[in-house]
């Protein structure tokens, strides 16, 4: 690249990230912290998930690289620390976390370990490009969230 192009796009990407830091931060309350830290990850996840399904189900043309792309990141994300997220006291606040995630840490740790791996799995499987595959890791994926919520997480906020 030239330096004549070079300055520009270094000029235009540190506007990108000054104008895009805020919605990083958009889950950030620094007097509730861990719970904002658990509420971006899952957003992370459930925005990286949303688009996979939606291609599964034909609701959204099949693009294969950009599900590789959602797949890849979906797999960064799960692979972070959520479990840092729960410390003790963390359960009041704003949060949709059921106080049964604190009652027992072991199996909520072990759920997200299942989770971990289906989406470690899924990112495996994109990658071969078998459209039948991909569908079956992603309902498997599906499964490992599902088998979190239904015991972990309220339909609504706690306070």
């Amino acid at each position: 690249m030239s330096k004549s192009v070079l300055k520009p796009v270094a000029a235009l990407a540190s506007v990108a990230v000054l104008a895009l830091s805020p919605l990083a931060f958009s889950h950030l309350d620094e007097n509730e912290f861990h719970q904002s830290y658990r509420q971006s990850y899952f957003a992370l996840l459930g925005a990286n998930f949303g688009p996979i399904g939606a291609m599964v189900k034909g609701e959204m043309p099949w693009n294969q690289e950009q599900l590789q792309g959602f797949t890849d990141d979906m797999n960064a994300v799960a692979s972070l620390n959520l479990l840092r997220g729960f410390p003790e006291g963390s359960e009041k606040g704003t949060t949709r976390a059921q106080p049964e995630i604190w009652e027992n840490p072991d199996d909520f740790a072990q759920k997200h370990d299942d989770m971990t791996s289906a989406v470690k799995e899924l990112a495996s499987v994109v990658e071969g490009g078998d459209r039948a595959a991909i569908a079956q890791q992603v309902g498997a994926v599906g499964q490992t969230c599902k088998a979190c919520h239904d015991e972990y997480k309220s339909k609504d906020y706690l306070y």
